[in-house]
């Protein structure tokens, strides 16, 4: 069996994570999203077609032909027409079944392995608002019909992608959208009306990264599948370093003394913390990240340093990045309303309370910055000493 992942859009709404790398190849945890996902599908495919687009070549070179006995293809979408289009690329390396999967969400094997049991079917997830998502309408274990981010809660099930289909579906003559794109779920519609549509409801995970804050909640939701702490026997911890709670410590990494950890706490290889650093629940340091600072809920990609005083909470910060002396990332609004932040000149609802800021790569703060809840701040930009980062820096 074949399995075909979409990894060639531009990811526009994840900025200013994915304005210099494909979303697929964002880290969670040890691996990319790409990895996961490829893991995922080890024992049930033995071949995978990667759609490539944005930054293809980043992707390539990183995989190349082959992944833990997976064989590897590679399908260009030169032009961004949509997710039916991109599947139209794969055409020439397909054969018979296969299952698609979108390229920026998380799957578990768990519900994979169940899906492509059925001829043709679709993974969905039981939700309480649907209209974020495209809602599923089913019933006697068919599916009848998908509405792409409905108004109001017209079902109580969202597509989750991982569609089985066959080369068959090519048969089906896509239309364009209103937008001039070709979509997927477009096959799966048709095949709904003539009743041959089946599903699968999540029973492990499904973990989409639509915005930035998708993204710190998937590192935090695989963080909190670890049960067991680990310490690197090459690692360092100092005298005088406090760890509660289930605890990851890379290769090579230091711990200096009087640091407080409370996990659940992922650190990387090649990291240094302290001394008297504070990291609280759901943080996540990636390799080769330097810190002294008070953090909670947030992800410190590779390379990141944050060596002097400061509080970065509920936040991402990119590769390279490094945060003056002082910097305060605020993240709760004084209402106490869900925080809204602007995606492509649009407010947008978060549904959280808690929100940091969004740093892209290669980015040098001042000290004493302090930023809104949910700002964000480009690959490459500064900030002044002192700056108050009221509005997104691009």
């Amino acid at each position: 069996m074949q399995a075909v992942i979409m990894a060639a859009g531009k990811s526009t709404r994840t900025y200013p994570l994915t304005v210099n790398r494909p979303k697929p190849l964002l880290e969670v945890l040890d691996r990319t999203i790409l990895e996961h996902n490829l893991d995922q599908l080890e024992g049930l495919v033995d071949e995978v077609i990667i759609i490539v687009g944005f930054k293809k070549d980043m992707i390539i070179e990183r995989f190349g032909a082959s992944y833990k006995g997976l064989k590897l293809l590679y399908a260009e979408q030169k032009e961004q027409l949509g997710t039916g289009h991109a599947l139209m690329t794969a055409r020439q390396f397909l054969k018979e079944k296969f299952i698609v999967l979108y390229g920026d969400d998380l799957y578990s094997r768990r519900d994979l392995a169940a899906v492509v049991e059925h001829d043709y079917a679709m993974l969905v997830r039981k939700v309480d608002d649907v209209t974020p998502f495209g809602a599923v309408m089913i019933e006697d274990g068919k599916v009848k019909r998908i509405v792409e981010k409905p108004d109001t809660h017209i079902s109580d099930y969202a597509n989750s992608g991982g569609f089985v289909f066959d080369t068959d579906i090519f048969r089906i003559e896509l239309e364009k959208t209103v937008r001039g794109e070709y979509e997927l779920t477009d096959y799966a519609t048709a095949l709904a009306k003539q009743g041959k549509l089946e599903y699968e409801l999540i029973q492990g995970f499904w973990l989409p990264i639509g915005y930035p804050w998708n993204y710190l909640e998937a590192n935090v939701a695989m963080l909190r599948q670890i049960e067991t702490s680990s310490i690197d026997k090459t690692a360092t911890i100092e005298d005088g370093v406090t760890i509660k709670g289930t605890v990851i410590i890379g290769k090579n990494t230091i711990v200096r003394a009087g640091t407080y950890i409370e996990g659940p706490v992922y650190i990387g290889a090649d990291c240094e913390v302290g001394p008297h650093a504070y990291l609280r629940k759901d943080t996540i340091l990636l390799d080769g990240v330097r810190t002294r600072a008070e953090i909670i809920d947030s992800v410190l990609m590779k390379g990141a340093t944050a060596k002097h005083s400061c509080y970065l909470g509920h936040s991402v910060i990119g590769e390279r990045t490094n945060v003056g002396a002082g910097t305060v990332t605020a993240d709760y609004r004084h209402d106490g309303k869900n925080n809204m932040t602007l995606i492509k000149g649009a407010k947008v609802d978060s549904g959280r309370r808690k929100l940091g800021a969004f740093i892209g790569d290669d980015v040098a703060l001042g000290i004493g910055t302090m930023t809104y809840p949910g700002r964000k701040i480009w690959p490459g930009k500064t900030t002044l000493p002192g700056q108050v980062v009221d509005k997104d820096i691009m």
